[in-house]
């Protein structure tokens, strides 16, 4: 814990990164840390590319649920960028749990480190059902669930936890009370109990998962909490060595992807 504090971003010591003031230093942070920025860039292109091949000629809105400081509109004009909290570089304040959305009027929602701040996921689940047109789903970034991702999340960010053996889907318990966002609950969800939730959601389809290869880019970035530990002109390097590494990504990934469907022959809600 003490190196972690050492390589503490020094414009956040102090800061509740939980919190609203966390925003501004965040964006302040990506627009100057090209790696991060990079990464970031990668999974809003991967998010576009899966919504292309699975979503096909569906029509409906574009959502970014839970998008903080993104920067994914800049790519994609037409998307609604939205957070539980307000901010000005965002379109509008919406809870993924119950959205504003009118019933079956969203062709895609993405989901960017975001599903596991959720406190009940099967609200969540609820309402892609109702505002998602069949045909049309879910494109969901969070934390991966190999041996380096276990051994990292565990111990990077005091204001979340990591458990994948927890029989709940949703927040861990955690110090004085508090609950805690569990970085692992996609892995609970989608990997461990996707039967339950297949049994639960039955129009709802997993289409296509896998472990995102920008791991060692996004460790030595930094990310935007922590201190960039290698200099910009290294990243082509970091790059090709992740690329020769790619056969061991599920071991050493720090991202995962899932893409969720619904059904064409679901009922119309």
């Amino acid at each position: 814990m003490k190196l972690l504090s050492l390589l503490v971003e020094p414009r956040l010591r102090g800061v509740d990164i939980t919190g609203p003031q966390r925003l501004p230093l965040h964006q302040k942070i990506l627009a100057e840390k090209k790696m991060i920025r990079a990464v970031f860039e990668e999974f809003y292109r991967t998010s576009l590319a899966l919504e292309a091949k699975h979503f096909g000629s569906t029509t409906g809105l574009r959502v970014e649920i839970g998008a903080g400081t993104s920067f994914f509109k800049s790519l994609q004009p037409d998307l609604i960028s939205t957070d539980l909290e307000a901010s000005p570089h965002l379109d509008m304040v919406v809870d993924a749990q119950r959205m504003p959305f009118e019933n079956e009027s969203v062709r895609t929602l993405f989901c960017i480190n975001a599903f596991h701040h959720f406190p009940e996921p099967r609200k969540f689940f609820s309402e892609v059902m109702r505002v998602v047109r069949p045909g049309g789903g879910c494109i969901i970034i969070d934390p991966a669930y190999g041996p380096v991702s276990d051994f990292l999340y565990r111990r990077l960010f005091s204001s979340e936890g990591y458990d994948r053996a927890s029989t709940n889907w949703g927040y861990l318990p955690g110090a004085d009370g508090q609950s805690l966002p569990n970085q692992a609950l996609s892995f609970v969800v989608f990997i461990r109990d996707i039967e339950k939730l297949t049994r639960e959601f039955p129009a709802l389809e997993l289409v296509e998962k896998d472990v995102l290869p920008s791991y060692l880019e996004y460790l030595l970035s930094g990310g935007l909490n922590f201190r960039q530990l290698v200099a910009d002109w290294m990243q082509p390097g970091v790059r090709a060595l992740e690329t020769a590494l790619h056969p061991f990504r599920r071991q050493l990934g720090l991202h995962h992807f899932v893409v969720l469907r619904k059904s064409a022959s679901a009922p119309a809600s």
